[in-house]
């Protein structure tokens, strides 16, 4: 891989993916609709072209597209317009790939496995998704599987790091970096998979830049699991915070969700703070090696060191 396309650039997988990108000396085209933060974020790293632009603007993407080996697609949307955005938005890239003879990697989530019974979910776990998010998704990796375009799909639990603001992380650790009292979403007692998106990125760009790796679906599970109250111990280490935090149930989110449409889609993903899916790492550490795995205390570091550097 000498030049890739990062679509989303300006979220928090895909400026992790840029930057693990550029750390390996690969050419990067950062794809995102707006042009000012992809410039305060990629201004002063080299190796970097910013490229603005409509993902759903075919002269667009094909421009941004030429010559490149792989596209990673690492752009979402604001829940309520997964339906009527994502398809579409993956049927682009996919005429684009085939049309520039590109790969694609995907950055995908655990919606698709559904509720599991079983502790660690393997890539040969039936996928079985009762939300419609969770279909939403296994309809895109069926979509790509069915193309003619190799692609490798990579599924990421929740994510956290620098830059990663569309979390379900990111408003707890924003309050805790004001000093204001944050809100936890989910049991706190409950242990779950954070993955650190730098981690993350560095085993994407490792299964992108092999041959043997495509056409497959990848799981890269979080250093291990943590609960909340575990996190907040970390969290007032850290930075002092003595606040407390409050624990958002469902029926919160169902209350706010009346007056706010954007929470009520949060609702649906709330049974995975009740029954987390929890991703296994053992085929990517057989056939690949050891996964990164970054300690929460380092990960939440660097995340809150990167939060307070641009002021948020």
């Amino acid at each position: 891989m000498k030049t890739a396309l990062v679509i989303g650039a300006s979220g928090g997988m895909g400026y992790a993916l840029v930057n693990e990108l550029v750390r390996r000396q690969i050419k990067v085209r950062a794809f995102a609709r707006h042009k000012e933060k992809l410039v305060t974020l990629f201004h002063h790293t080299k190796n970097v072209e910013i490229i603005a632009g409509d993902i759903f603007n075919e002269q667009d993407i094909s421009q941004a597209s030429k010559g490149v080996d792989v596209i990673f697609h690492a752009i979402s949307f604001p829940y309520q317009d997964w339906e009527k955005l994502h398809i579409p938005c993956l049927e682009m890239v996919i005429k684009i790939a085939e049309k520039q003879g590109a790969r694609i990697a995907l950055v995908d989530n655990i919606y698709a496995y559904g509720k599991q019974s079983v502790r660690d979910v393997t890539e040969e776990t039936l996928k079985r998704p009762h939300t419609k998010k969770g279909k939403i998704r296994l309809s895109m990796e069926n979509k790509l599987k069915d193309s003619h375009v190799p692609s490798v799909i990579v599924h990421f639990p929740d994510l956290y790091g620098p830059n990663a603001e569309n979390t379900i992380l990111y408003e707890t650790l924003k309050s805790v970096v004001q000093g204001k009292k944050a809100n936890f979403v989910g049991n706190m007692k409950v242990k779950r998979e954070f993955l650190y998106t730098v981690d993350g990125a560095k085993a994407m760009v490792e299964l992108a830049l092999r041959d043997d790796t495509y056409n497959q679906n990848w799981n890269v599970p979080a250093t291990h699991t943590i609960s909340g109250v575990q996190l907040v111990e970390i969290l007032s280490e850290l930075t002092g915070y003595k606040k407390g935090i409050r624990t958002v149930s469902k029926g919160m989110l169902q209350l706010i969700g009346i007056f706010s449409p954007p929470m009520k889609e949060v609702v649906e993903m709330f049974y995975l703070t009740e029954e987390p899916v929890i991703l296994s790492g053992e085929k990517y550490e057989k056939e690949i090696g050891p996964l990164p795995r970054t300690s929460y205390r380092a990960g939440l570091e660097e995340t809150i060191l990167w939060m307070q550097q641009k002021g948020r």
